[in-house]
């Protein structure tokens, strides 16, 4: 079985590509962030992040540091 620790999932306030975009250059920036993104069309607007260091409580921050809302998606 295929080890799933480094993809970690929130439930944001991204519902539209403006948002998407604005947060675009901030995660494809991060080194910590091997891969993500957003399902817009989702509920919960589900932030799919692809991290072996970065943990859930970090992303949490990067992403509340920027104005919108994130908790991890249990």
């Amino acid at each position: 079985m295929e080890n799933l620790d480094h993809i970690l999932l929130f439930k944001t306030d991204i519902t539209s590509e403006e948002c998407k975009s604005k947060l675009q250059n901030i995660l494809d920036g991060h080194e910590g962030i091997a891969k993500w993104n957003i399902a817009l069309d989702d509920q919960d607007c589900v932030l799919r992040v692809e991290s072996f260091t970065l943990n859930h409580q970090q992303i949490i921050e990067l992403i509340n540091n920027h104005g919108h809302f994130c908790c991890e998606l249990i």
